[in-house]
């Protein structure tokens, strides 16, 4: 299609920044939101495993569906497939808002992943078929730029709105942006098409979302009482896993792969998305056990919670132009591989907070974390795509977007499994005393434990509640700490020094075979 006149191109990219932040504000008001839905009189009563498959089930479905969505773009119209992925978006968010009970809030988000899905692709595509070259980075960058708003506003509106209405509130922020962003894109945006038509791969789509659904079902249910013994725990994790493997054979067989794994046959490809992986894993994680230390713990509310994630933010904002502009003085070793390490030293620095830990320090550990997210990011996914052929770098971003939001998935099953294991062994010699159907019910989580002494006038269990907490939030950060030390040294060792063997070099690649 012609490209539009350069007016037009404003009002397209401010829609098109609506709609992103729609997915960035929704990837953090769940989690301010954790212990109020565990609440049994003022939320649902969502048992642990409950509130990871809430967290995760959305990143789950949004990466296996990325692709899916751009295939549909290229054949119905990315403005078409943009409208239907925001009104989905739209309905489940209203349907999470209302929901009955925790099953219903995990389907609702479900399907919030999927309308998520369908707006990133075709976001993009529709910024390269607008802007010339010359101004596409800059429209992709303002662009990008709408993940420092959403995840700077989504825990505080979140949070001033639990305090002052009910749970489901921190999900109707999304209803009048969807609104504005499909009166919007009816009358401004354009509705380009591929003129080479991807194929949707139903089959790869089928054996990824089960695959994937296998191993999280088995992390996280290996975090309850009766452990990692039970068949259902390691069945699904090896069925996910076979699954998993079924999914990348059939890819590797493919001219046209959704997902097209030889591309990580490229080292420094491959040891990006890794250190990124990694990255994302932790920071899913993390956000699932400061919430509980914030408002559990510490007994604050959502709106201060709220506040206390913006230090993050702010470094992120900060940390990513900081970071690319680095990587171009010095190396993406030297800048993403620090970053990484510095990142890895935030977490240690975790093990330090208990009870009564100044919130300035928390903060400041919070502000030198996100500043390390922003300048490991930025250079980090940029030298992954310049490590591919430019006919491959479609292809890349999308393999690059569902790594991600996979590692989220895993960073929710795995750090929320070891935080729910650690807990329920510190707390069960404090518990040993109570009648066993109570202690069974007490032993669930922290917030179960608080329940059940306010319940029987035992205020020593709730510092013995806080105590086994913090224990184990602590065991959860150093696994963090290890997983991003590890990102650090793999992009370290990978891009330290000049690519000089074959295996690095784009043309390792065999020629074009999948569409951008």
């Amino acid at each position: 299609m012609d490209l539009v006149d350069h007016r037009r191109q404003r009002r397209i990219l401010s829609i098109l920044v609506v709609s992103a932040i729609l997915i960035w504000i929704d990837s953090t008001v769940l989690g301010i939101a954790l212990e109020r839905l565990a609440d049994p009189v003022h939320g649902l009563g969502a048992t642990p495993n409950q509130l990871q498959w809430a967290l995760g089930i959305y990143s789950l479905f949004f990466a296996t569906a990325l692709f899916a969505a751009g295939a549909l773009g290229d054949r119905y119209g990315h403005r078409t497939v943009l409208m239907i992925g925001m009104a989905v978006f739209g309905a489940s968010s209203a349907w999470a808002a209302w929901s009955p009970g925790p099953v219903s809030l995990i389907l609702a988000r479900a399907l919030m992943g999927i309308g998520g899905a369908m707006i990133m692709p075709t976001s993009m595509a529709i910024i390269g078929a607008t802007f010339p070259p010359e101004r596409r980075a800059g429209a992709i960058a303002a662009w990008s730029s709408s993940a420092g708003v959403g995840v700077a506003t989504g825990p505080v509106l979140g949070g001033l709105l639990i305090d002052h209405f009910w749970w489901g509130s921190v999900f109707l922020i999304n209803l009048p942006l969807v609104a504005a962003g499909l009166i919007g894109a009816a009358l401004v945006v354009p509705n380009p098409r591929s003129p080479q038509r991807r194929r949707l791969d139903p089959l790869g789509l089928g054996l990824s979302t089960l695959g994937l659904l296998g191993v999280a079902y088995g992390l996280i249910e290996g975090g309850q009482r009766g452990g990692w013994g039970r068949w259902q725990v390691w069945g699904s994790i090896a069925a996910g896993v076979v699954l998993i493997a079924a999914f990348l054979f059939s890819e590797w067989k493919e001219k046209q792969p959704s997902f097209d794994p030889r591309l990580f046959r490229n080292r420094r490809f491959a040891a990006g998305n890794f250190a990124l992986a990694a990255l994302f894993l932790t920071i899913t994680g993390q956000s699932l056990y400061v919430t509980f230390y914030l408002q559990g713990a510490r007994g604050m509310t959502a709106l201060h919670a709220g506040l206390l994630s913006l230090p993050g933010a702010l470094g992120v904002v900060i940390g990513a132009p900081l970071g690319a502009r680095l990587a171009r003085r010095f190396s993406i070793a030297a800048v993403s591989g620090t970053a990484l390490a510095v990142f890895a030293f935030c977490h240690a620095m975790n093990l330090t907070y208990v009870i009564d830990t100044p919130l300035i320090w928390f903060c400041l550990v919070g502000f030198v974390a996100g500043t390390a997210i922003g300048a490991a990011v930025a250079p980090t996914s940029a030298a992954i795509l310049a490590a591919l052929p430019v006919d491959r770098i479609g292809a890349g971003s999308a393999v690059n977007n569902a790594i991600r939001q996979v590692a989220s998935v895993l960073g929710v099953a795995v750090l929320g499994t070891i935080l729910s294991n650690v807990y329920q062994h510190s707390i069960a010699s404090s518990l040993a005393v109570l009648p066993a159907g109570t202690r069974e019910t007490a032993a669930d989580s922290a917030e179960a434990t608080r329940r059940t002494a306010v319940a029987l006038g035992r205020p020593e269990l709730v510092h013995a509640a806080n105590d086994a907490f913090i224990h184990s939030m602590h065991v959860a950060a150093a696994t963090a700490a290890v997983c991003a030390l590890v990102g650090a040294i793999v992009i370290i060792v990978a891009f330290r020094a000049r690519r000089s063997t074959a295996v690095d070099e784009p043309a390792t690649l065999e020629p074009a075979t999948v569409e951008g």
